[in-house]
């Protein structure tokens, strides 16, 4: 009877999640937003829009936005009212060029001034609704005077009504046939325009139409009071579709084959399949749940090329799905288990069979088999440990003791229920076999030894050298050794002596260490993950020994490390994975490819027989097909380079978008450069990582960037430069900038040119006067046309007054680092200085943590280094170009970051946390969160929620 009613649960649940999919609830999906804190000028999307390199378009209420997937860029409409800003739609013609139908008419964006320019605002005197080009040399715009076709840089108008007030003139979507027939959705019903004749053809309706798309032979059009109407365009017929819950229908457009993307103004997004007739997915806003769309009042929607969903709303700007490359994967074994928002805490596979432990019991599969059971009545249900040992499995909880598996009975039952502690009630940290068959278990209560079932040694600080306290890891290299990590350090298990040594590590080892984990690689080396710092590389024989120290894993807490078949390191960490090539490059991994969380838990990796790697995550069992990395596709967007500043001002595109032959000019005055660029692949900020490094400059190496897509070079000395930046992973994605730095000598040498060009002009002009050969308006002297002789000297001020002076004399500027530079001028701190001071001061950061002073002085901070007040002064404001407020509130967020991850800090409130982060006001804490990260704190425990 049991087994049953337990068939019959599992077959509901199993009809449950079908039925789900079915009805179109949201499953799976996860949005980031966009809205006022982001830079929407306006908080109503009218038209999401993507172009060929990738850019998104967004037309608000006053003005069309282009997102890159981290900054917007505003286009402001001239309207001529207040009201009459609104932009409808966006297109596309050759070469890229962006036009723009708004209130104000059709609108081009002017690549030279980057500036949206009017097209026609004489003819085109009417709102532009709708856009469709051919991509090439054609553009029809839809408006309420009728529809305009611009082709060939010739503009012509067609009127389907006489009346131009008509509502059969007032076209709200267009669509191309496969017959070459341009279908227009009016006011008044639909029109089909042969557009080699010119022949039109009406189809009225009751009810006004406001979006057309189509499949095949049919037509789908979006009403505001009957939902979505088709139309049959060979049996000229007019129909239904489907009831989307809403009746007014915001938007339409569609995949070409099945499915239809509809947008509705009151009940969000819905997938529609058109063969099933029926809604296959929807997008709803749920009171309560985050992950949910923000709102039903939906005014634009795009399903892009590459799989994203763009959401436009009513007033609250814009939700979008974050970019998945697929790479890494969650396992499941449908229809029993899901690994999905389940932390994995530990995992052991023989073959077909999967045991994996989580902080809520314990599951074990047979995919062979076909079997699945499942365990959450145990004295404890956090599985922290477990090992495949003699055909079973030793499963070891957090205060529930220890258990063994029989994959073949389902069944299990206690080990060594005789021993009492701690196998009942204690802590099994982990089992381990060494190579003598024997079974090592590392608990709370010391280090235990077990031979075929049986107890032959039980280790503690009174029978041997090992401390007391917790055993975190027990682990055998190739010569047999075993290293023993303990609360206090590390042990050494000789197996020849069998006993256990604490004085065989060399000086400089991280002996006294707490080590989590210890891994031999294929090359025999070893790789000690102590649980504050950074990894530690040595020999077997700890006659060689260093720390790898990348900037890409500083400040992380190291998990685990497995190595893959091609021989590199994968190593897990509190905030993302990565990649070591054993060298000097790492690898990172974030959402984007697919991994459910950056928190990984302290749970030792499987490698299967495939070669594919296992990771437990704290979001589910992450899953890494090896065959998959090696095919892994270049970017689907080249790089590009968004913004340029000099000297904080914006550079227009034209000065250096046109290519690598034409870079970026500096002179000596005005040489402060940043630049913005991004990969064009829309995941959080946060899980972008890029490297760069400017060929020429004082520190020519490659350097990574986090989260951060923008450089900035300060006070580049005169010469040639090469800026380099590309996507970490993919050296083909790198562009290349050049820079070029004029001196002081050559701007004065070309204004001095100038300038004696312009007085040699002037004197040959007022000779020409005095000579009596220069003539006015271009006629000469005579007695039918005299003219009056001007004063030579008024004729040479005036000459230079018209403008010609004006090109060459440089204005006066007034940099704001002046003061600086005369504070400083006297006493000024060699470069190599500031670089040892900036080691000491990273190191003081890492090991003392003064930051965490609400009332830290620079003058307490100069006592600290021994260095003065002024030369740290100095340091920071002309070495780091930061101020010391600005340095010290970084590693205030950093370590915020770090607690906000930790067990022990979740009771604590945001104030609280960032009290303890050295923040004196909770204002203060928001706002240099959000200078540093670019998101609020909020928004990034969201994104760690996700």
């Amino acid at each position: 009877m049991r087994e049953q009613l337990k068939f019959i649960i599992i077959m509901v649940g199993i009809l449950l999640l079908v039925a789900a999919r079915a009805a179109g609830m949201p499953f799976s999906y996860s949005f980031r937003s966009l809205s006022v804190s982001d830079g929407l000028p306006d908080l109503v999307i009218n038209t999401c829009y993507k172009d060929r390199s990738g850019y998104m378009w967004f037309g608000t209420n006053v003005s069309l936005e282009r997102f890159d997937g981290i900054r917007l860029k505003h286009y402001l409409i001239k309207g001529k009212a207040e009201n009459l800003k609104r932009v409808y739609a966006v297109a596309e013609m050759a070469e890229g060029e962006i036009w723009v139908g708004s209130d104000v008419g059709l609108l081009h964006l002017d690549k030279a001034t980057d500036d949206l320019e009017a097209v026609e605002p004489v003819l085109i005197d009417a709102p532009v609704y709708c856009l469709l080009s051919d991509g090439k040399q054609t553009l029809y715009a839809g408006t309420r005077k009728g529809l305009f076709i611009y082709e060939g840089g010739k503009m012509r108008h067609i009127l389907i009504d006489k009346n131009v007030f008509s509502q059969w003139n007032e076209i709200k979507g267009l669509n191309i046939g496969e017959d070459g027939r341009l279908w227009l959705a009016t006011l008044k019903g639909v029109v089909a325009l042969h557009t080699a004749s010119g022949k039109l053809e009406t189809y009225a309706y009751r009810n006004p139409f406001y979006s057309l798309t189509r499949i095949g032979g049919v037509l789908y059009l979006g009403t505001m009071n009957e939902g979505i109407v088709t139309f049959d365009t060979q049996e000229k017929a007019f129909g239904k579709l489907v009831d989307v819950g809403c009746s007014v229908i915001s938007s339409l457009s569609t995949d070409g084959k099945d499915l239809l993307y509809v947008g509705t103004d009151g009940n969000g997004v819905h997938f529609v399949s058109v063969t099933q007739r029926k809604v296959v997915k929807s997008f709803r806003h749920e009171t309560g749940n985050d992950a949910s769309i923000r709102s039903n009042s939906v005014y634009s929607l795009l399903v892009d090329r590459d799989g994203l969903l763009w959401i436009g709303f009513y007033q609250l700007g814009l939700d979008y799905t974050l970019h998945n490359n697929g790479l890494f994967a969650a396992y499941r074994y449908p229809p029993y288990l899901d690994t999905r928002d389940m932390p994995v805490r530990t995992i052991a596979f023989h073959q077909g069979e999967k045991l994996i432990g989580s902080r809520d019991g314990l599951y074990f599969i047979d995919e062979d088999r076909r079997l699945f059971k499942s365990f959450h009545n145990l004295r404890a249900n956090m599985i922290i440990s477990s090992c495949y040992f003699e055909g079973k499995y030793y499963i070891g909880t957090y205060g529930g003791g220890m258990y063994v598996f029989d994959p073949l009975t389902l069944e299990l039952v206690d080990f060594d229920a005789a021993e009492g502690e701690p196998f009942l009630t204690g802590h099994i940290f982990c089992i381990r076999p060494d190579a003598d068959g024997d079974l090592w278990i590392g608990t709370s209560s010391g280090l235990y030894r077990y031979r075929a079932g049986k107890q032959v040694a039980h280790y503690t600080g009174s029978n041997s050298k090992l401390p007391e306290g917790n055993i975190y890891e027990v682990f055998f290299d190739s010569t047999r050794k075993g290293w023993i990590c303990t609360e206090k350090g590390l042990c050494i298990w000789d197996a020849s002596s069998e006993s256990i040594h604490t004085d065989v590590f060399p000086e400089g080892f991280i002996n006294e260490e707490k080590v989590r984990v210890v891994y031999e690689d294929s090359r025999h080396n070893l790789y000690l993950l102590p649980e504050k710092g950074t990894l530690f590389v040595s020999d077997l024989s700890m006659s060689h020994f260093s720390r790898f120290d990348n900037e890409l894993l500083r400040g992380k807490t190291l998990m685990s490390v497995v190595e893959d078949n091609e021989g590199w390191l994968w190593l897990t960490t509190n905030n993302g994975i990565y990649r070591y090539d054993k060298k000097d490059r790492v690898m990172p991994y974030s959402l984007s490819d697919g991994i459910l969380s950056p928190i990984f838990i302290n749970c030792m990796p499987v490698k299967d027989e495939s070669g594919g790697l296992w990771f437990g995550n704290s979001k589910g069992l992450v899953y890494l097909d090896m065959n998959k990395l090696k095919s892994r596709k270049v970017p689907p967007y080249k790089l590009v380079v968004s913004e340029v500043r000099i000297d904080g001002e914006e550079a227009v595109p034209e000065v250096w978008s046109r290519g690598q032959a034409d870079g970026i000019y500096l002179d000596k005055v005005k040489n402060n450069l940043t630049v913005f660029f991004s990969a064009l692949t829309y995941t959080h900020p946060s899980d972008m990582f890029y490297e760069y490094r400017l060929e020429g400059g004082e520190d020519d190496v490659w350097k990574p960037l986090i989260g951060k897509s923008s450089v900035s070079f300060y006070n580049l000395s005169a010469g040639d430069y090469l800026l380099r930046i590309r996507s970490i992973g993919f050296p083909e994605s790198e562009i290349v900038l050049p820079v070029k730095v004029h001196s002081v000598f050559w701007s004065w040498f070309v204004t001095g040119a100038g300038l004696l060009f312009i007085g040699s002009l002037a004197w040959f002009l007022v000779r020409k006067k005095r000579s009596g050969r220069l003539h006015v308006s271009g006629r000469p002297e005579s007695q039918d046309n005299p003219v009056t002789q001007p004063d030579p000297d008024k004729l040479v001020l005036q000459t230079i007054l018209d403008g010609a002076l004006e090109t060459y004399i440089p204005p006066m500027e007034h940099s704001e680092d002046e003061p600086a530079k005369e504070k400083y001028k006297v006493h000024k701190v060699d470069p190599e200085e500031c670089r040892q001071l900036q080691k000491i001061l990273e190191r003081l950061m890492q090991e003392e943590k003064p930051y965490k002073n609400s009332d830290l002085k620079i003058a307490d901070l100069a006592k600290m280094t021994g260095y003065t007040s002024h030369t740290l002064s100095y340091f920071f404001n002309q070495y780091l170009k930061k101020n010391y407020y600005d340095y010290i509130n970084e590693y205030r967020v950093e370590e915020f970051k770090r607690l906000i991850v930790d067990e022990q800090y979740a009771k604590y409130t945001l104030e609280a946390l960032a009290e303890v982060c050295g923040f004196s006001s909770r204002a203060s804490f928001f706002r240099y969160f959000k200078k540093v990260a670019g998101i609020t704190p909020n928004e990034y425990i969201k994104q760690l929620n996700r």
